[in-house]
């Protein structure tokens, strides 16, 4: 073989939600930190995100986890979150996805009954507590990195729905979170279509309309996903997370929801204790919880808590032939036609 390039990959899913995890051949990537280095990617160099994201080596559904060596000296493992979008800052499925790799594969030893592993980010440090019986790690509790509201009950004139309320929240990247009966739809697979092209609509209006940066994270800015919520019946919050180029996240989303707590804890609704679980578009769960206050540049803020189940399903690698004149990769949204949202 005459590869150019070849990434060991561990495939992982999250209650649904694919997290693949780069646990051999990642390249050095430049940065002082791992938001340098987050910033490396979406603004100097993407071509190691095409390669691991795009078609015809990947697809756009679920995310790729590079494993970087922390910078941090009181982390395990630092990781950067590549999509066919851009490299993320956080997630909560992807930091259990990573954690559950980094046990089940030995790169951090695994104790029983509990292991802790400590994450670097780019948005913090993540503190994941395993429950590990018998070489499995069985779930991760996630102690997230602090959350705050940037605003509440903010409104914007769209073509299709007209004025639409939102909120926007900070929960390791920035969320508008979107009551979902305001654009007259359901969260339920059937309506992924029509979740995903309402959530890419919004995010680009509001993201015309408004600039948001974190107040000491300028790497982090601007809106990077919609969420939907709702109530089931028995009472769960019901999300969906919709995201660029056409999908809707299978997992309950763990910054979704720490964003969500955050704006539940402004309106008084949550206090430090409370705990509910959280409910995503396939029925799979989260467990959220409010640790603690904090203050993030003079604002308040909260500590959020995430529980949830990894599931390791192969290995595999990834190589580019230096001839491949598909090597930068593509993305469409074929993939997501109208009646993609009805398959189980």
């Amino acid at each position: 073989m005459r590869w150019k390039r070849t990434i060991q990959l561990l495939d992982v899913h999250c209650e649904g939600e694919i997290g693949k995890v780069a646990i051999g051949g990642v390249p050095k990537i430049p940065g002082n930190t791992i938001a340098e280095q987050l910033n490396h990617i979406n603004t100097v160099d993407d071509s190691l995100r095409r390669f691991l994201c795009l078609e015809p080596r990947a697809a756009a559904t679920g995310s790729v986890n590079l494993l970087v060596p922390a910078k941090r000296p009181e982390a395990d493992a630092g990781f950067i979150i590549l999509q066919a979008d851009q490299a993320h800052a956080s997630s909560g499925s992807n930091s259990i996805c990573v954690t559950t790799a980094l046990l089940e594969s030995g790169i951090v030893e695994m104790k029983e009954p509990e292991t802790i592993v400590v994450l670097d980010t780019a948005a913090g440090l993540v503190k994941a507590t395993a429950t590990c019986r018998d070489g499995r790690c069985e779930k991760v509790k996630l102690t997230m990195v602090p959350s705050f509201v940037e605003a509440l009950d903010v409104e914007i004139d769209t073509p299709h729905w007209g004025r639409v309320r939102f909120d926007i929240s900070y929960g390791g990247i920035f969320y508008a979170l979107v009551d979902v009966d305001q654009i007259g739809t359901k969260i339920e697979k059937a309506n992924a279509r029509a979740l995903v092209d309402a959530g890419m609509a919004l995010k680009d209006l509001i993201n015309k309309s408004m600039k948001v940066v974190h107040p000491e994270i300028p790497e982090i800015s601007g809106i990077a996903y919609v969420m939907f919520r709702d109530r089931d019946p028995d009472g769960l919050v019901r999300t969906a997370t919709t995201m660029w180029p056409g999908r809707v996240d299978r997992s309950p989303c763990g910054t979704g929801n720490s964003a969500n707590l955050a704006t539940l804890h402004a309106r008084g609704l949550a206090k430090v204790g409370d705990t509910f679980r959280s409910r995503s578009i396939i029925g799979s769960e989260f467990e959220v919880g409010l640790d603690a206050e904090t203050v993030v540049a003079g604002r308040k803020a909260i500590i959020p808590t995430i529980t949830g189940r990894g599931w390791t399903f192969g290995l595999h690698q990834i190589a580019l032939d230096p001839t491949d004149p598909l090597a930068n990769g593509f993305a469409m949204t074929d993939t997501w036609g109208p009646q993609a949202g009805e398959i189980s």
